[in-house]
């Protein structure tokens, strides 16, 4: 980030965080372009992700700030101006182990063949569980930090879905900061320590799999929606499901040139 002046200790249940926000100024701006979110070259050299991983992870988070932050901004193009720039950028990752994660499965279906119906939870084995870390960042038109948030979270044995994949804990968690990052910039205060709301219809209609609120986000993708939270409950790797960003869309063809009349 540009600064880490003035952040303050702001933890929830299962996160930790520090942040600062300049709620005036938040509050104030109307427009957001979002800039895409990387990994530091020490995240990217730690963790085992390939690169196809890292990119599905980088845009889970981009189009879950993409489909919060339309809650108040209007959110533009990234070669446009804009009254907050945004950007996110992985710092530290820890990958899931594998075999930790489908033997959790494995204990999950064999109470559900022992004991069906009995609506007792299976914890998960805490081996080989994943975690991230991430910093937000809002910038005003002239570069100024705004509001800043440097998130962290590991996966649980109780909360957390066990993926078979290197991926599964981070790509989870990536959707977690981008609703905390979100609403900050959205209600200019730190999101933790808050009563919870209630999710709104057009949120909800999004995690479905449905059209963004605003197309600036159809750039990033659709939500898995159905089949995700099916995936999500089998233990799939994110890549089953998630299709990642929408591809570019090809340039328009140029019109026919015609040919002169040949001289008479």
């Amino acid at each position: 980030m540009t600064s880490y002046d003035g952040l303050a200790p702001s933890d929830g249940i299962l996160t930790k965080s520090i942040v600062r926000v300049d709620k005036e100024d938040v509050l104030g701006a109307k427009s957001v372009r979002l800039v895409e979110t990387r990994f530091s070259t020490k995240a990217a050299a730690e963790v085992s992700f390939s690169p196809e991983q890292r990119k599905i992870i980088g845009n889970a988070i981009d189009r879950a700030l993409c489909f919060g932050l339309s809650e108040r901004f209007d959110i533009v193009g990234p070669a446009d101006q804009a009254d907050l720039t945004v950007q996110a950028v992985v710092t530290h990752a820890a990958a899931t182990d594998p075999a930790a994660a489908g033997a959790s499965g494995v204990a999950r279906v064999a109470k559900s063949v022992l004991l069906p119906g009995v609506p007792v939870p299976v914890p998960r084995i805490p081996l080989g569980l994943g975690s991230l870390s991430v910093e937000g960042e809002a910038r005003d038109r002239r570069g100024k930090q705004k509001a800043a948030m440097v998130w962290g979270r590991g996966a649980n044995s109780f909360t957390s879905s066990p993926r078979v994949s290197p991926d599964g804990d981070a790509y989870d968690l990536s959707t977690a900061f981008a609703a905390d990052f979100s609403k900050l910039l959205v209600t200019g205060s730190t999101p933790f320590g808050a009563a919870p709301s209630l999710p709104s219809l057009d949120s909800l209609h999004v995690l479905l799999g449905g059209a963004p609120k605003q197309s600036a986000c159809e750039a990033f993708g659709r939500a898995p929606g159905i089949a995700g939270f099916i995936g999500q409950g089998l233990g799939a790797p994110p890549s089953w499901t998630d299709k990642g960003a929408a591809p570019p869309s090809p340039p328009a063809a140029a019109p026919p040139v015609s040919e002169p009349s040949p001289a008479t």
